[in-house]
Order: C-alpha cells, then sequence, then structure tokens
C-alpha cells in the first residue's frame, strides 16, 4: 500500500521493505522511555554502589554482623570472624578482595535470570526498549551466539545460589549474638538480615530454573502430588518475580550499608535486648 512517505533507511524488522512504509521509529505518544531509564538508572546505581565496596576490602565485619557481600569469605586475608564462614580456600597467594570470589555466584544468577535480561535488555542495549518501540540494531540472533548464549548456564548459577543463601541463612542466625558472641541477643541489624535472607530466599525459589527443578519434567502430576504442590507454590511466586528481584537486591545493599557504617564507627547497633 502506498503511503506517499520515503521509505525509511533501514531494511530490516519494523522497516522492512514488507511493512508499510512510515518513518516514523514508532506512533507512542506517551513518556514509554521513563521505564528502561528508570531501571537502568537502578542497576547502575548498584553497579556502581557493589563495585565499590567489592573492592574495597575493609569494613565488612562487625560482630556478630557480617556484610553478605563478603560471605562466605574464602581466601586467607578475610577477618576472622567467630563462628562464621571462613573457609580459606584461597591461600595467602589471594592478596585482592575476598569479596571478588564470592559476588560472581549470586550477581552471575541475577544477570542470567529472565527478569534482568529483561531489564538490561531493554534498559541498555535497546533490544526493543520498550513495546511497539523498534530496536535500533539492523540483525538480530537471540541467545543462540556468544555472549548471550551463555545465559543458557542460568540454572547451574540457580545451585550455586542456593547454596550462598543457605550459608547467608547461617550468617542470620548468628546475628542473634551481641558482639561478644553471647547467644540470646538482638540488634537492629538482625532485624535488617532477617528481612535479608527472607527476601533473597523468595526470589531465588521464585526463579524460572526452580520452577522447572519442582515440576518441570513431570507429565502426571497425579503421581507426584508432593512436586506438584511444591510446583504451584513456586509458580504463585514466580508471579511476583520482578518485584522480589528489585525488593532483595535492595535488601543485600542496604544490609552490606548496615554493617560498613558499624565497622566503619559512624554509630553502634541500637540493641532490642
Amino acid at each position: 500500500m502506498a503511503t506517499g512517505t520515503e521509505r525509511p533507511p533501514l531494511n530490516t524488522g519494523v522497516h522492512d521493505t514488507s511493512r508499510a512504509a512510515i518513518t516514523a521509529r514508532h506512533l507512542r505518544t506517551d513518556r514509554w522511555w521513563l521505564a528502561p531509564a528508570a531501571t537502568a538508572a537502578g542497576l547502575l546505581a548498584f553497579i556502581v554502589y557493589s563495585t565499590w565496596r567489592a573492592f574495597g576490602n575493609a569494613h565488612y565485619y562487625a560482630a556478630p554482623y557480617v556484610s553478605p557481600f563478603y560471605s562466605p569469605c574464602l581466601a586467607q586475608n578475610c577477618e576472622t570472624m567467630k563462628g562464621g564462614p571462613n573457609l580459606e580456600i584461597f591461600g595467602g597467594w589471594w592478596g585482592i578482595s575476598p569479596a571478588l570470589i564470592i559476588l560472581v555466584f549470586p550477581l552471575g544468577f541475577r544477570m542470567t535470570c529472565y527478569y534482568y535480561r529483561k531489564a538490561y535488555y531493554r534498559s541498555f542495549w535497546a533490544s526493543p526498549p520498550a513495546c511497539a518501540v523498534a530496536e535500533p540494531h539492523k540483525k538480530y540472533s537471540g541467545e543462540t551466539r556468544f555472549p548471550l548464549i551463555l545465559q543458557n548456564i542460568h540454572r547451574y548459577f540457580f545451585y550455586a545460589a542456593v547454596l550462598v543463601a543457605v550459608i547467608l541463612t547461617w550468617d542470620t542466625v548468628l546475628a542473634f549474638r551481641n558482639s561478644d558472641y553471647e547467644w540470646g541477643h538482638m540488634g537492629l541489624g538482625t532485624i535488617l538480615m532477617v528481612i535479608n535472607i527472607a527476601l533473597i530466599w523468595a526470589y531465588t525459589i521464585s526463579c524460572h530454573s526452580c520452577r522447572h527443578v519442582m515440576g518441570g519434567k513431570l507429565k502426571h502430576f497425579s503421581k507426584h502430588p508432593v512436586r506438584y504442590r511444591l510446583w504451584g507454590w513456586v509458580g504463585k511466586l514466580n508471579h511476583r518475580h520482578m518485584q522480589l528481584a528489585w525488593a532483595s537486591l535492595i535488601s543485600v545493599a542496604l544490609a552490606d550499608f548496615y554493617v560498613y557504617l558499624l565497622a566503619s564507627g559512624v554509630f553502634d547497633d541500637p540493641r532490642l535486648f
């Protein structure tokens, strides 16, 4: 159909020669760019903060609290945490921040997460930036080529994330002590640790990979009632995966920052009992 307009220079996607020759990149009149811009700002803020803290290699332990960025501490140059996860798998040859070892796993889990793929594909790569807005790329290969084909290892990062969550759960249990390692105490940091680990577990088990583990390969749900029920519970959480992703991202940053404030001597942990 002739429209009386000149055809755009691109010959792919919505500007293919078989489509209507519309010169505008899109016909949306709303502020469609706000969502990807806000997502980019949020993710960028966390990247900057976590990078600063990971390379800082200081102020990550204030008894009995340990920063989730530095747990488990796998290097010999870690601060001694009584009862904490001092595994020291990496010996004295590891001279830089121990956080750089462990953060590979939770960050790998989040970066390959289905929601975060959508978030940074739209926000940083404009692929596409919003619904009914054409992406600027001439070619699209999806996740079939390097490096995006590495997204397929998400299921393996899920198992590593579960292990990290178990260790952070132990850290939360240890938070029910005072600075002298005596049990039966609770401070403001304890509450933050409990909230953080609850959100981390909720985000982890609401993952699509977890849902697949629960019931993805079952042919007859009636023959596996327990797994079917678990699959249903995970499915309900999966509907809130985006919200849980952001909530847990904020909570882990807040927990780390709180430990940083305590360890750097800004104030003392308020004790409830």
